[in-house]
């Protein structure tokens, strides 16, 4: 009797879930936007902070390959990165005439980074971490007109941006 029971609830719950799934399938020529965030390849790529866009594109499909995998036509800034995305990092795109495109001019380079440039150094502190005293500095860098902090440390700034400290 319970062994029914926990059947018909496995029956239920399954039944939920596959009214909620859609299977996506895409056709060759459509065109779809690509997703990225800071945890994937293509994210670390790409993003220089968190609330860029989570989708970059509209890209064309070129063709399918396997059950769950695209091939897609990348920009030429993006040449050097594998052009084969699972479904799940696709989502389609919608045509809309008044849909104006501004892409980044990020210049990619062959191990996935980009250059970004000192702009000030802001604050000193000391971390104190296990009995440890760690000195960090809060760095401001820049790319066009997009500005991110980070905390680095004052061993690594001094053997980077040595001018800096005479």
């Amino acid at each position: 009797m319970i062994q029914e029971k926990i059947r018909a609830s496995q029956s239920r719950q399954k039944s939920y879930h596959h009214k909620r799934m859609k299977s996506l399938e895409f056709k060759e020529g459509e065109h779809v936007f690509l997703k990225v965030n800071p945890w994937t390849r293509v994210g670390r790529a790409l993003k220089a902070h968190k609330f860029t866009s989570g989708f970059i594109g509209p890209y064309q499909i070129l063709k399918r390959i396997g059950e769950v995998a695209y091939q897609i036509a990348l920009s030429p800034h993006l040449a050097n990165l594998h052009n084969v995305f699972h479904v799940s990092r696709l989502r389609k795109y919608f045509h809309d005439p008044s849909h104006v495109i501004e892409s980044d001019d990020i210049q990619v380079k062959e191990k996935l980074t980009y250059k970004t440039v000192l702009l000030r150094i802001d604050d000193k502190r000391v971390k104190r971490l296990s009995g440890k005293d760690i000195p960090l500095f809060k760095v401001f860098w820049g790319r066009n007109k997009e500005e991110s902090a980070t905390s680095e440390l004052e061993s690594k700034m001094k053997e980077v941006y040595l001018a800096l400290f005479t």
